[in-house]
This record gives C-alpha cells, structure tokens and sequence, in this order.
C-alpha cells in the first residue's frame, strides 16, 4: 500500500515517515470535510497571520527583484561563455543575484516563522524549502571558488548555470504552491456563496 497523498507531518520541525503512516490510520474514520481541511495550504489562522505580516509584502518585493537581476546575469554569463567577453559584468551580476538570494532568504525564513510558526520546512512548503537549501548551497560553492580562485572563470560560470538551474525549478515550486493557493480560495469562496444562497 502507498502512502504518497499523507499529508506531511513533522516532529520537532522535521518529516516523519511512521507518523504519517500513524496519521493516515488516525484519518481513515475522519470525516471527508475535515480531512480536506488538513489538506489546505493555509488554515484560516495562518491566512489571517499572512495577510497581516509586513514580510508577505516585503517578498512579494524581493521576489520579481531577484527574477530580474537572475535574467540580466543570465545574459550576462551566457554572453561570457560564447564569446569571451565580459567576465567582470558577469562575475558582478552573479555575486548581485547571490546577496538576493541571502536577503530573500532570511526574510522568507522571518515570514515562515510569522505564518507557521518556524523559520523552516513549514509544512505547505517543505519541499520548496528542501531545493531553496541546494539553491543556497550552490550559489554559496560560487562565492567561495570565486573569492579562491579554485576553478577557472569558465568553469565558475559553468557552477553558477547550475546554481540558476534549480533557482528556476525552486522558483517554479513557489509559483505552482502560490497558485494553488489562489485556486484553493476561489473554491473556498464559492462554496461559502453557494451555501450561503441555499441557507436563504
């Protein structure tokens, strides 16, 4: 028997694999409504403390901040790797694109905590915070061998394409969640609409 729709649960802030085995068990005599109910991205309570945090507003600055700077620096080492020209503007475009990260980083990090409680792995966005680590990590690997010289520049570009890689596929999770979250509300209201209709 597969498990793969449990709803992700922790203990002490990390997944659990026999608690979700013990969680499905509990659920199985759950009635329909509120086993949906675990299942939202935001309980009323979180959406509440969302919509009052300055932190949602500050991401939804830094986010399209760092999507622009990513499609310069993109260009910019793109341009570097076919003709040869221009590793200063490259090199600066991506330590540019690192300190974003960072920034964006430790705010999402202060909004996790204010919606959820924990500054990581919330549970609606686990798996996004999982590849936010890899993204982190090698972006880091390009500011140490950049500040070492360990690697030559070609292959530095060569790591920081890879670091833009699975900032792509990391920022693609976050849009699909955030999107999903915009469907889940839509439903939510016009379910509320139609029994409020059938109530009068």
């Amino acid at each position: 028997m597969r498990f793969s729709a449990v709803p992700a649960l922790t203990v002490g802030g990390w997944p659990a694999t026999f608690c979700d085995l013990l969680q499905r068990i509990r659920t199985l005599n759950v009635p329909q409504n509120k086993q949906q109910q675990s299942l939202r991205l935001y309980t009323d309570e979180e959406r509440v403390r969302r919509d009052a945090s300055k932190w949602t507003l500050v991401q939804g600055i830094l986010a399209p901040i760092q999507f622009l700077v990513f499609l310069i620096s993109l260009v910019l080492v793109l341009r570097y790797l076919y003709s040869g020209e221009g590793l200063e503007a490259a090199t600066y475009s991506i330590v540019a694109k690192t300190l974003l990260l960072y920034t964006i980083m430790i705010t999402g990090s202060i909004w996790e905590k204010d919606v959820f409680g924990c500054y990581l792995f919330a549970r609606p966005f686990f798996w996004e915070d999982v590849v936010s680590m890899l993204v982190l990590a090698l972006h880091t690997a390009y500011l140490y061998v950049f500040i070492t010289g360990a690697i030559t520049p070609r292959e530095q570009m060569l790591l920081a394409l890879a670091a833009y890689a699975t900032y792509v596929v990391n920022a693609a999770q976050f849009l699909l969640k955030l999107r999903a979250a915009r469907l889940q509300r839509a439903r939510e209201i016009e379910t509320s609409g139609r029994s409020l209709a059938l109530s009068e």
